[in-house]
């Protein structure tokens, strides 16, 4: 029996009750807060967090920069300008007051195309031949490149500006345009004038002409469909529909009682209703029923074979034929009346039929003669516009014409600056490449921060989780063996299954001295987390809790080992299970052979001492590793005999700790934690992925297992206040 293996030398006794001391059903009330905005605390945590990314891009960027300033530095440079007014100004102020209400107070200038012609091949051969005189280095390409012409918002001053390195150079090239561009406007201004004139004049009869064949178009439209409006045109045809629709219901109305009428004529009561109202049928009714009274008194006192009853009995049947006849005829006159009335209305609904046909043709049509008016319409506007527009411009060349013309105007005449333009643009350039290095800097940190799904510190899991955390396991820089040997390499409480299991165990495993002695933030950190699972009841210890995660590479089993070796360590009869049956690693960790364990407890008659262990650094500890792996453990993890074996092991133990496999994807956990006093999570900071962690619970709340409650593992902080 389990109760006299060696190891169990606690003086508690072995009649314990397997059934865990919480509710099973209990719902899991875990629900992952989703935060999309930072606060300025986390903010300046994540750039603290993420300062060698954020230096990083930083220095990266400001490389780039400076190359950049480098490469691009230039010798000092002189900008000078002048301005022009391009449009003409006359003495007189009443024609200029008439020629400003036919442009309706807009410039007839095409300012950008005007532009693009001053700085044209052509009108620029004349300034080059003068500027190349003193000049020769000077062509078509560096000038347009150096000159820069500009309209001065919507104004009628264009500006000129020319920059070079040479201050001299810079005067001479503004004086040389400035004349070109002067001589250009007074020599052009009045030939623009009259071929503008005669264009206007060429184009006007076409206009006429238009204007004229569309109004004539519009007038055949109206006669040919009798179309004025299209909104009398809807209004008449909406009445019309209306008026008819009103006939058609009478009509259905009528159709309808006169089916109803013959529907009762064929019935048995509609004939007797019209025989009963027949003057003639009725008389010849009451004959019958005279002679049947006749018949009936005289059968009381002769025989039947008596003349006088066989005469009234012949009379009598006289009378049926001409009774069968009168009902024969009423019936054929009123059904004819029916079947006349009914053709008479179905004629007439017929007739509307065709006439709704009709306007439904007309409304058909409507929307297209509709938009044929309207573009005729809207054509003839666009025509008389026009024809008004050249009206108005052939009247404003006219009066152009007739008047002085004075060419542009030189509003500001060539001046250079002494001083070079922006002199202090490296520096600025400096500062600004600098704060829009660290912008983009803070922006790629925010942005990998978005994208990170980890939990990133023990507060930020605690937050989102709200739930109350039971332990903060540190990340531990080292940790000491049995020889006093430490591994200067940074390790944390992670299942480390790549390595071997020598090294595995050194780095895992503490002995026995190390949790009495040892005031560790790490060995703390698991003192406090036994005492937390202890203090979750008041009424009944725990005595067996599973230990899982939403993922590998959590550390779930290192959390189960040590935290076993700790409850040992404090004088608890502790049996460590391996329940991970398909990737076990206790007894790597433990420095322990797997050749059995409990999936030969399951499937095999093996007696429970024959698998139980003891580590080598604490033979307090009891430990059952996995076993070899089984084709199918789920199938004897949800046995009655594991079922039965779990409940025998809570008796002969103080605490039974389940090691499984992750949640997300698999049911194992689901099929022990019901059997067990809860469910304990080990979540590793910066690694476990969130969204995986909302996955399990959400499962685990469907399942409504009891939550015990998390653990963090491998906190990076110097901070000694890891506990909760």
């Amino acid at each position: 029996m389990i109760e006299n293996y060696p190891s169990q030398n606690s003086s508690s006794n072995g009649s314990h009750n397997s059934v865990p001391p919480f509710p099973q059903n209990q719902p899991v009330r875990w629900a992952e807060e989703q935060e999309d905005e930072w606060s300025f605390q986390e903010f300046i945590s994540i750039l603290r967090r993420r300062s060698l990314l954020m230096t990083s891009v930083t220095i990266a960027l400001m490389t780039l920069v400076v190359i950049n300033l480098v490469v691009n530095e230039k010798s000092p440079e002189y900008e000078g300008s002048f301005q022009l007014l391009v449009e003409p100004v006359n003495d007189d102020p009443k024609v200029v007051d008439v020629v400003k209400d036919l442009n309706s107070q807009k410039s007839s200038l095409d300012y950008e195309s005007q532009i693009q012609v001053l700085k044209s091949p052509e009108l620029m051969k004349s300034t080059l031949k003068q500027l190349q005189v003193y000049y020769p280095e000077i062509n078509y390409y560096s000038l347009i490149e150096s000159l820069k012409i500009n309209r001065l918002q919507e104004t009628k001053i264009i500006e000129v500006r020319y920059k070079s390195s040479n201050l001299k150079q810079t005067q001479v090239v503004l004086e040389r345009i400035a004349d070109n561009y002067l001589d250009y406007s007074q020599l052009r201004r009045q030939t623009k004038l009259h071929q503008g004139l005669q264009f206007v004049e060429k184009q006007l009869p076409f206009i006429q002409n238009r204007v004229d064949q569309i109004q004539k178009e519009l007038q055949l439209f109206r006669q040919k469909y009798n179309f004025n409006d299209p909104e009398t045109q809807i209004t008449q045809i909406a009445l019309q529909t209306v008026e008819l629709s009103r006939q058609k219901q009478v009509i259905d109305l009528q159709l309808a009682q006169v089916r109803a009428n013959f529907a009762i004529l064929q019935g048995k009561n509609g004939a007797t209703t019209i025989l009963n109202n027949a003057p003639l049928y009725q008389q010849l009714i009451t004959q019958i029923r005279l002679f049947d009274v006749q018949i009936a008194t005289e059968s009381t006192r002769l025989q039947e074979e008596n003349p006088s009853i066989q005469i009234l009995k012949e009379k009598r049947a006289s009378l049926l034929p001409l009774l069968r006849q009168e009902s024969e005829r009423l019936l054929s006159v009123k059904f004819a009346e029916v079947a006349t009335q009914f053709q008479n209305l179905e004629v007439q609904s017929q007739e509307l039929a065709k006439i709704e046909q009709k306007f439904a043709q007309r409304r058909k049509q409507l929307p297209i003669l509709t938009r044929q008016y309207t573009e005729l319409q809207r054509k003839l506007q666009i025509a008389t516009e026009s024809l008004n527009r050249f009206l108005s411009t052939h009247e404003n060349l006219q009066i152009e014409i007739s008047q002085s013309d004075i060419g542009w105007q030189l509003l500001q005449r060539p001046t250079t600056p002494d001083i070079p333009i922006d002199p202090f643009s490296t520096q600025r350039n400096f500062i600004l490449g600098f704060v829009a290095s660290i912008l983009a800097a803070i922006g790629i940190v925010l942005l990998v921060e978005k994208l990170d799904n980890t939990y990133h510190t023990i507060d930020e899991l605690k937050k989102k989780l709200k739930q109350p955390l039971l332990g903060n396991i540190p990340f531990e820089k080292q940790v000491k063996t049995k020889n006093n040997r430490t591994f200067n390499e940074k390790t944390s409480l992670v299942n480390i299954q790549n390595s071997s299991s020598q090294r595995i165990a050194k780095l895992a495993v503490l002995p026995d001295q190390e949790y009495s002695n040892s005031s560790t933030n790490f060995s703390e950190a698991l003192r406090v987390l036994y005492t937390n699972i202890q203090l979750l009841s008041s009424d009944r210890p725990i005595r067996s809790i599973v230990i899982s995660s939403a993922m590998t590479g959590d550390g779930k089993s290192t959390v189960a080992l040590h935290l076993a070796q700790i409850a040992t360590a404090m004088g608890q009869r502790v049996l460590l299970v391996d329940a991970d049956l398909r990737k076990p690693t206790i007894h790597q960790l433990s420095d322990l052979n797997n050749l059995w364990g409990l999936s030969n407890l399951i499937s095999t008659n093996l007696p429970v001492g024959e698998v139980i262990r003891q580590l080598p650094s604490m033979n307090q500890l009891s430990v059952i590793t996995s076993g070899p792996i089984p084709p199918d453990p789920t199938k004897l993890l949800s046995s009655q005999k594991m079922k039965q074996l779990m409940t025998d092991l809570h008796n002969s133990f103080d605490l039974v700790i389940y090691d499984v496999p992750p949640l997300v994807g698999l049911a194992d956990a689901s099929l022990i934690v019901p059997h067990t006093d809860g469910l304990l999570i080990v979540v590793r900071i910066q690694k476990t992925n969130s969204s995986m962690l909302k996955t399990a619970l959400d499962n685990l709340k469907i399942s409504r297992l009891n939550i015990l409650g998390i653990v963090g593992n491998g906190q990076k902080s110097t901070s000694n206040s890891y506990y909760y």
